[in-house]
């Protein structure tokens, strides 16, 4: 599913700085994906409309409306995405590409009922008081967002980098002019400019993905096939994404640090703020991970199965295992470094941040902590993409079951301890899973002959 990084390299071989800036630039918004983005659009949005909505609350209740539903949806669809990914990968290995399609229909069909009825259930328990338009368009907010995030899938396997930015600028740019545009409708004005965008974005993405994957069916369900379902990337995908969230959500519903905003929904002005700004360093790190760590990778493991398959000599197997390893090495110390020179420019930047907010620079330090903690946690996604690719689902279940328990235990010893230790919680969780998950890689693949050609 690396094909768009194979595009990329093409830009990097015009022997260019410019050619090289526009590879890492367009990397950088295809791997961070509406993820990242979504924060901006966000932050934009809030920044825009501030000053003219009124009441002034509204903007606040929109954004933590908004980070909700991102949450939930990431965290709802997290049981589907790797499980989805594997199911593709492994047709189109068999050349069946006419079943992509019609299963991702399948995959968004099961998403949207599933996600629909969770959300109608959740609005009309959780928020009584608030309007029949608020509550329309949060059901269909969560339910666009959620197939998104599916969609997503596809992006890092096509080869149309420039459509898909223009198509991302396009979709965020809407969501914040249509929002701005709306103020006067307060929230429900907001919320339906975020809406609007959202199915631009998904709209656009469904006709890249139907020109790159044309079917005969619109709806089949293979991907639930017994030997096609893989439960154990289910669950990874649903552990991953509750462990990036379970800190976020301790800080928002603890009555120190969190405060109630619209219905059931709280914030953390104190944790919010400084984690927003740490993952916008996520940009530069997931550049280099599409670029140099997922491409150059993949590149070595098809020439590593390809000699496996086809009987290659012994030695060309060893000297692609080899150069999978030194790729690893490398990504990880290029993830290291780049990340490091965000931290450094949001750190410069960070105290007239906070001025503006009107956010004490006394959680400065949190900041770090949480850029930190924004680092580690590309290195983690390394990882996990490694052993995806080395078919170590066991691995797999551990590194992200451990990183969501470590992360609820280690922030609410932080909680515990008081503000010096705000955002140590995630940052340790992280940390001990990085160092594992590296340690692991290494083992495995030390052993990856044996295992190949042994265990099979």
């Amino acid at each position: 599913m690396a094909g768009i990084g194979f595009e990329l390299r093409k830009l990097m071989r015009q022997d260019s700085l410019l050619g090289m800036l526009r590879a890492y630039a367009y990397a950088g918004v295809i791997g961070s994906g509406p993820w990242v983005l979504s924060i901006l659009g966000i932050l934009a949005t809030g920044l825009l409309t501030f000053s003219v909505v009124t009441p002034a609350a509204a903007v606040t209740q929109f954004q933590v409306t908004i980070t909700y539903i991102i949450a939930f949806s990431l965290i709802l669809t997290g049981t589907l995405q790797l499980a989805f990914t594997r199911f593709c990968a492994d047709r189109l290995f068999e050349k069946r590409n006419d079943l992509i399609l019609s299963n991702f229909g399948g995959v968004t069909l099961l998403v949207t009922v599933v996600g629909g009825v969770l959300a109608t259930i959740a609005v009309l328990w959780l928020f009584p008081e608030q309007s029949v338009l608020f509550r329309v368009v949060l059901v269909a907010a969560f339910v666009v967002v959620s197939n998104i995030w599916i969609a997503t899938i596809f992006l890092s396997g096509m080869k149309q980098y420039r459509a898909i930015v223009l198509l991302y600028a396009l979709g965020y740019g809407l969501t914040v002019g249509t929002a701005f545009l709306l103020r006067g409708y307060d929230l429900e004005g907001l919320l339906l400019g975020f809406l609007i965008g959202q199915v631009a974005l998904l709209g656009g993405m469904l006709v890249l993905i139907t020109r790159a994957f044309p079917s005969r069916r619109s709806v089949s369900f293979e991907l639930f096939q017994r030997g096609w379902l893989y439960p154990s990337l289910m669950l990874v995908g649903l552990l991953f994404n509750a462990g990036v969230w379970a800190d976020k959500l301790m800080f928002w519903f603890d009555p120190a640090t969190g405060s109630p905003v619209i219905g059931p929904l709280r914030a953390s002005l104190i944790y919010d703020i400084p984690v927003f700004l740490a993952y916008l360093s996520l940009i530069p790190g997931m550049a280099i991970f599409l670029v140099r760590m997922e491409t150059d990778f993949v590149e070595y493991y098809t020439n590593f199965y390809d000699a496996v398959r086809q009987g290659g000599s012994l030695s060309y197997i060893e000297d692609m295992r080899n150069r999978m390893v030194a790729t690893i090495r490398v990504g990880v110390f290029q993830i290291i470094k780049i990340q490091a020179i965000a931290a450094l420019l949001i750190m410069v930047v960070a105290p007239d941040i906070f001025a503006a907010l009107g956010i004490s620079t006394l959680y400065l330090p949190l900041l770090k902590v949480q850029l930190v903690a924004a680092g580690l946690q590309v290195v983690f996604l390394a990882i996990i993409n490694v052993f995806c690719y080395l078919d170590q689902r066991a691995i797999l279940v551990v590194l992200t079951g451990l990183f969501l328990v470590l992360n609820i235990l280690f922030t609410g010893i932080s909680l515990m301890l008081g503000p010096q230790f705000f955002g140590y919680g995630f940052l340790m969780a992280l940390a001990v899973c990085v160092i594992l998950g590296l340690w692991l890689v290494e083992r495995s693949m030390g052993r990856l002959e044996y295992q190949t050609f042994m265990l099979q």
